[in-house]
């Protein structure tokens, strides 16, 4: 027996291959949305990952620097360092910053770090130009995206830095470029009013006293203790916030990134449910166009199995082609975007899934018709 879809689709060859690409564009366009949420979890592990550190010591009743302020005494670090279970504990600071790029100002998020301590934010296999900070003052490490080269120099707050370092792959968890500078020069930027605000408080009888704060202090745990029980301890006698790597990467999935990732999954149901809705009318459609032929199907004694096959499986095939439209179209465009887009094969995997399962409860929109088509006008009856 002639194979009924495989001749129906070769008669309309162009117009299929037409469908299937503008269907698959869309579906191209929802595997970008989940690689811009997987992206954004990538991004906001990359502080965590690149520091490797187990605990993370924050201002009493916050969530530390990733979700909202947070200062504590720079000095905290070696109340620390007096515990048995502690091995290393550093000051660190992050702040946003917005540096010069061009005509115009770019956002980053910079880290101040101790070069002298034994916690060095730097991952140097993310290095790919100059070297690391050696200098408590005036020298800055750039991620590639600023645009920056070794030599560079630019203005913050009132001191000119010099670029000497450049890195790939980092970024903020909002997707900001990173770059380093020193502790010192860190603290005079976040925590330093200007000449005339000092002078002001003065006047007041204030004096500013914030030069020595910092937004966290960062420790690993001796592999003889457990991060949980020493992290538990230090909340009890220090009266200060404590947060567990596991525990830190939590508040930035849950607070910092949870707001966007829902309103992607939101796009990404919407998007899915138009390309269902857009494939079951041109199922359809093309079921109308061809009602006469499939009348005279039924006339000469075709089973209606027979014809609703071959709508289910030309819908099918409008499906897996618009899927591997899809993504191709997502990989030849996803660098294109400003943020990380990550595309991973179990995120096609299940959005295959799921077209197919669309396609088959799109063609039910042409089963019915088939079902109701009458014989008798394929004689004009």
């Amino acid at each position: 027996m002639i194979h009924l879809a495989k001749e129906d689709i070769r008669h309309t060859l162009g117009k299929f291959i037409v469908t299937a690409m503008g269907v698959g564009m869309l579906l191209g366009i929802v595997l970008i949305m989940i690689g811009v949420y997987r992206g954004m979890i990538a991004d906001a592990r990359v502080i965590l990952d690149d520091l490797d550190v187990d605990l993370w010591v924050v201002q009493e009743n916050t969530l530390g620097p990733f979700a909202e302020a947070s200062r504590v005494h720079e000095d905290l670090k070696y109340t620390l360092k007096g515990y048995q279970a502690i091995d290393k504990s550093e000051a660190i600071t992050l702040q946003s910053l917005q540096i010069p790029f061009g005509e115009k100002k770019l956002t980053v998020f910079a880290i101040g770090y101790d070069i002298y301590g034994e916690i060095n934010p730097i991952n140097k296999k993310r290095l790919i130009a100059g070297r690391v900070l050696q200098s408590d003052h005036y020298e800055i490490v750039v991620s590639d995206k600023t645009l920056y080269k070794l030599g560079d120099t630019m203005q913050l707050g009132r001191d000119i830095y010099t670029v000497v370092g450049i890195t790939h792959g980092t970024v903020a968890s909002g997707g900001d470029p990173l770059v380093y500078i020193s502790l010192k020069d860190a603290q005079i930027l976040q925590f330093t009013y200007t000449n005339k605000r000092i002078q002001t408080d003065r006047a007041r009888g204030i004096i500013n006293k914030d030069s020595h704060l910092v937004n966290a202090i960062i420790a690993t745990v001796k592999p003889t203790y457990t991060i949980d029980d020493t992290a538990q301890e230090l909340r009890t006698w220090l009266h200060k916030a404590v947060y567990t790597r596991t525990q830190q990467s939590d508040v930035l999935t849950k607070y910092v990134v949870e707001k966007a990732s829902k309103q992607i999954g939101l796009f990404t149901v919407i998007l899915i449910t138009v390309a269902t809705i857009i494939i079951s009318l041109i199922i359809y459609t093309m079921t109308l166009e061809k009602m006469k032929e499939i009348s005279i199907m039924k006339l000469i004694g075709l089973p209606n199995a027979t014809i609703i096959k071959m709508i289910v499986e030309e819908t099918l095939l409008l499906g897996i082609l618009a899927f591997i439209f899809g993504n191709v179209f997502s990989h030849l465009i996803y660098t294109k975007f400003p943020k990380n887009v990550v595309l991973l094969t179990p995120d096609a995997l299940t959005l295959f899934f799921i077209v197919v399962l669309a396609s088959i409860v799109a063609s039910f929109v042409g089963v019915r018709k088939v079902i109701s088509a009458d014989p008798r006008a394929a004689i004009g009856g």
